[in-house]
């Protein structure tokens, strides 16, 4: 069953840059999907309209169809412009490549989306943390540490519990842009690892920050180049057999 589908996809920015240029792409639920290509090629403007984040750039133009499935199989225009964006961004939550953590305690990090839409059970919101950094790979190491500011988290711990900050508000879909590129190996095995587990309960969509990356962790891939799509397949199966020479060279290093 598919998550997303997106048609004829085309955004462009005021500059007059046409970033995506007529994207045509499937992504499976609860899989991870990943795009990969070079910088600049477009990755992160499909990421941002999938919860409509784009609305807060300066996109000018946007067109085509993305549409989102809901468990029922009924589909969400996603570029309906009545669309309620804030319910969206819960269905489908971001981390980004720098950790940006709340200047509060780890536990509050994990609350606080929680409490603003309305819960006040603390055994509720207990759940939400533990469950969250379990699912981040993070418990075992702060969970005698839930009062501490959160900024006294080592740099691999502060991106899990952002990971972990997004999961507590129990998402359908991750989207990840570069969220390793900061991080040391060991930090980034931990992340990977973590995606790997979440992906049973969640679509998870990856920008990776290397080529490496993409390999070791893609259900699906898709390649994209210059705002175009050139191709999409099974993880293993594009990465050993590409089709198009483009990608081939793009995944030897002959370019980007």
């Amino acid at each position: 069953m598919n998550k997303f589908v997106l048609e004829n996809l085309h955004v462009k920015y005021s500059d007059g840059v046409e970033a995506l240029k007529g994207v045509s792409l499937e992504i499976p639920a609860k899989s991870i999907t990943v795009l990969f290509g070079p910088a600049g090629g477009g990755k992160s403007t499909l990421l941002r309209t999938l919860n409509r984040l784009n609305d807060l750039s300066d996109v000018t133009e946007v067109s085509g169809r993305v549409a989102m499935f809901n468990s029922d199989s009924s589909a969400t225009d996603l570029l309906n412009p009545r669309l309620d964006v804030i319910a969206l961004r819960r269905r489908v939550a971001m981390v980004f490549a720098r950790p940006i953590v709340l200047p509060m305690t780890i536990r509050e990090n994990l609350t606080y989306g929680l409490t603003l839409a309305g819960e006040r059970s603390t055994i509720r919101l207990h759940e939400a943390v533990e469950r969250s950094l379990q699912q981040a790979a993070l418990w075992d190491e702060v969970k005698d540490r839930l009062d501490e500011p959160a900024i006294s988290l080592s740099g691999g711990q502060q991106q899990r519990l952002c990971l972990a900050r997004s999961l507590a508000l129990d998402p359908e879909v991750i989207l990840l842009d570069e969220p390793t590129s900061g991080l040391d190996p060991i930090s980034t095995t931990k992340v990977e690892a973590s995606l790997q587990e979440i992906k049973m309960n969640y679509t998870v969509i990856l920008v990776p920050h290397s080529i490496q990356q993409a390999a070791r962790t893609a259900d699906q891939a898709a390649f994209i180049l210059q705002g175009q799509l050139i191709e999409q397949a099974d993880g293993k199966e594009l990465f050993l057999n590409p089709r198009d020479k483009r990608t081939q060279d793009y995944i030897e290093g002959r370019f980007g």
